[in-house]
């Protein structure tokens, strides 16, 4: 059988620096600028030459109009659109090249294709697709004066497969007859990983045009692919480049699509299945960041203040504030999209809370806290603190994870993904900030950098090609801690890959991995030294840890033993992380212990809209917290080294721009939405004398902290700005 050669990284990747082009926020929008929802980041990705299929009240605006609405108000403006899906109908109705296509949808077996919308099919990605992609989208958007190009979403359901287009690219691929994935596990195998590569091909060949078309117009495009995690995709069934994307030159970096509606996606632990936010949030912002660390790719995180499904206004902010968190807890990345579509979420209209029918637009409380956030992402450092625990816990994933979701074979099942989750809670529950690994990224140094124990199975993905086990057997004798976890009992262990074929004769991939390890190819359960390091073989898989109530106490003392012998593990029930002066906090149920966290000092609560200064924190199970920690705050202007407090705005609901400091006065512009409340704690060297706001004297004596030395300002936001002046 002719075997698909599936890029991988190991080797040859290309580790580069992230571009420096002065963007740290962004936010897409397929509407022209308007007051409602001018939130000031530094970016906008204006989405789609014919907009958003999700959009039921279109667009007014053409696309060059709409960029030139978001330039005029001084934004950078990018473009973002779907790879396979989007406003295509010009494309499958044969207005492009007379020909009709919609016949390239996804296709179920049941002969039903997957739509995202009205007339609007996720798409087998054809060659004529791509052309068609080139000439109409990308060229015109490049013409229009967009420097970068997001191209989101390269998704491939598991459940599809059925299509003639399928079909042909299987056969122009294999060079094989087509056959049913539901068939046998090594269908289902060839099947998602042709999936995987048709989308590699189409952003391969797309981003390279637009390279290419650029240079031509004396012009360097970045190209940036927004998509979901690994850990999402895998458990919704969807098939997707993802790590191996980081191979293309093409390809400038990431943005990790996280939020409520991903992370709420229930899974097991302890018996129970139910939504695990902040865990979820923080193991899948662990599996974009790990994909790109090693590699030197941009990495934006996103989260979203609500969601795409209809919940209420309490649910979105509780969720909002658990996902936040969970991207704020990884200190390299800085840059962020701040938000997806502003106009549902500063002109929708959801329910007001659990039960009620009303519905009405955000309200104001969470609209000035959300400003607040996004504001505070405008300002994020980037630290080499890292979150406190016991460090150097990694959790080995690949992209084959999403190759065996669907369908099931031979009754073995794993349901909700629980043979990852089944590595990962019992430690993330435990207050452990366990590193995801990707096998794909092995072959870069950094990888396995500051990695004691890697724990790893095979019982849910297959590595895709056999010099990751070299990687793993010289690290484990260089002294690495490996811990392996797996039965090797899941029909797809005997698909024919490159461990069974050829010279090639295991009948499960780890027997490949113990030989290059030196241990016996079919392993018992044991401890096993290995030159400087140690090898923990469980046979067992990992779902069993979280299945049933109480059942991972061996796979803990498993990691533990490797860990540190001597040495326990530090459990407790929470992660803080200190991005000075931002203080990164949050208390997990279902853990060690029930206790609150109790925080002493002196802080700004970000998720409270007031802005309170507080001696004192009490974060409880299931909350989170960001804080500015106001003895970490920079009092000094560099300028004047005796000035105890230069002015500055610590925290706002608006942003601020243009100030200027004199020995009297210290002024900004503050700009945000419209229809949202304007607060901001300011930093004064003194109690001011006067404060004006666009000329108009607003002060109140009882507003200023002489603890703090800080002053609360208010108003009500406009994008057009407010002037803002103390006079001391």
């Amino acid at each position: 059988m002719l075997m698909l050669s599936i890029p991988c990284i190991f080797g040859n990747i290309q580790t580069v620096e992230a571009s420096d082009d002065g963007v740290k926020t962004t936010f897409q929008t397929s509407r022209e600028w308007r007051p409602t929802i001018d939130n000031r980041a530094d970016a906008v990705m204006v989405y789609g030459v014919g907009g958003n299929p999700s959009d039921s009240q279109g667009n007014r605006y053409d696309f060059e109009a709409r960029v030139k609405s978001w330039k005029d108000k001084g934004y950078t403006v990018h473009f973002m659109t779907g790879i396979a899906w989007g406003e295509y109908q010009d494309y499958f109705t044969g207005k492009w090249d007379g020909k009709w296509h919609l016949d390239e949808g996804q296709v179920t077996q049941k002969g039903d294709t997957i739509w995202h919308g009205h007339m609007v099919p996720y798409i087998v990605p054809s060659e004529n697709f791509l052309n068609y992609m080139k000439e109409r989208h990308i060229k015109r958007v490049i013409d229009a004066g967009v420097d970068a190009i997001f191209m989101e979403e390269p998704e491939f359901w598991a459940r599809s497969g059925y299509s003639d287009a399928f079909k042909k690219e299987w056969k122009d691929f294999y060079g094989t007859e087509w056959q049913p994935q539901h068939e046998s596990p090594e269908a289902t195998y060839l099947s998602n990983k042709l999936k995987y590569h048709l989308y590699y091909r189409a952003l391969n060949e797309v981003f390279t045009f637009a390279k290419e078309y650029g240079k031509t117009l004396g012009r360097d495009i970045k190209c940036y692919v927004p998509t979901h995690s690994l850990v999402n995709y895998s458990q919704w069934q969807i098939v997707s480049p993802e790590a191996s994307l980081a191979t293309l030159p093409c390809v400038d970096g990431y943005i990790a699509q996280v939020w409520t509606g991903t992370s709420r996606e229930p899974n097991y632990y302890d018996g129970k299945y139910k939504e695990r936010v902040f865990e979820t949030a923080f193991l899948e912002y662990g599996s974009m960041e790990s994909m790109t660390a090693p590699t030197g790719r941009k990495m934006f995180f996103l989260t979203d203040p609500i969601e795409d499904r209809a919940k209420d206004w309490d649910d979105y902010k509780r969720n909002y504030q658990a996902t936040f968190t969970a991207q704020l807890l990884y200190p390299g990345v800085g840059d962020y999209e701040v938000m997806p579509w502003p106009e549902r979420i500063y002109e929708g209209l959801y329910k007001v809370g659990n039960g009620s029918d009303e519905k009405t637009r955000i309200p104001r409380f969470y609209s000035a806290q959300m400003q607040v956030m996004i504001n505070a992402l405008n300002k994020m450092p980037v630290v080499d603190d890292e979150v406190n625990g016991s460090k150097g816990i990694g959790i080995l994933m690949g992209n084959s994870l999403m190759f065996q979701r669907f369908p099931l074979h031979e009754g073995y099942d794993d349901p909700q993904l629980a043979n990852f989750y089944g590595l990962a809670l019992p430690l993330v529950k435990r207050g452990v900030p366990v590193k995801t690994v990707h096998l794909e990224n092995l072959g870069v140094p950094a990888t396995l950098a500051g990695t004691k124990v890697l724990v790893m199975t095979y019982s849910n993905m297959k590595p895709l090609d056999p010099a990751a086990h070299t990687y793993i057997a010289e690290w484990v004798k260089e002294g690495g801690k490996l811990l392996f976890v797996g039965s090797d009992k899941d029909p797809f262990q005997n698909v024919k890959e490159w461990w069974s074929t050829g010279e090639n004769n295991y009948s499960a991939p780890s027997q490949h991995l113990f030989e290059q390890i030196g241990i016996d190819l079919n392993a018992p359960e044991g401890k096993y030294k290995v030159g400087k390091g140690e090898v923990y073989v469980m046979r067992n898989d990992p779902k069993d840890h979280i299945l049933t109530e109480g059942n991972d106490a061996d796979f803990i003392a498993a990691v533990t033993e490797l860990y540190s012998p001597e040495k326990r593990l530090d459990f407790k029930n929470n992660f803080v992380l200190l991005r000075d002066p931002y203080v990164v906090a949050a208390v997990m149920d279902e853990s060690v212990s029930d206790e609150p966290l109790k925080l002493n000092g002196y802080y700004i609560d970000l998720f409270d809209p007031q802005l309170p200064i507080k001696n004192e924190v009490i974060l409880n199970p299931g909350s989170q917290a960001l804080l500015i920690d106001m003895d970490k705050v920079n009092h000094k202007d560099s300028l004047n080294p005796s000035n105890e407090n230069t002015p500055q705005v610590l925290a706002a609901s608006f942003r601020e721009s243009d100030e200027h400091i004199s020995a009297d006065s210290y002024s900004f512009i503050a700009k945000s939405p419209i229809d949202t409340d304007g607060i901001g704690r300011i930093l004064l060297p003194k109690a001011p004398k006067s404060v004006m706001i666009d000329g108009e004297e607003s002060i109140d004596i009882t507003l200023w902290d002489p603890t703090s030395f800080t002053y609360l300002i208010s108003f009500p936001n406009t994008p057009d700005g407010r002037n803002v002046t103390f006079g001391f």
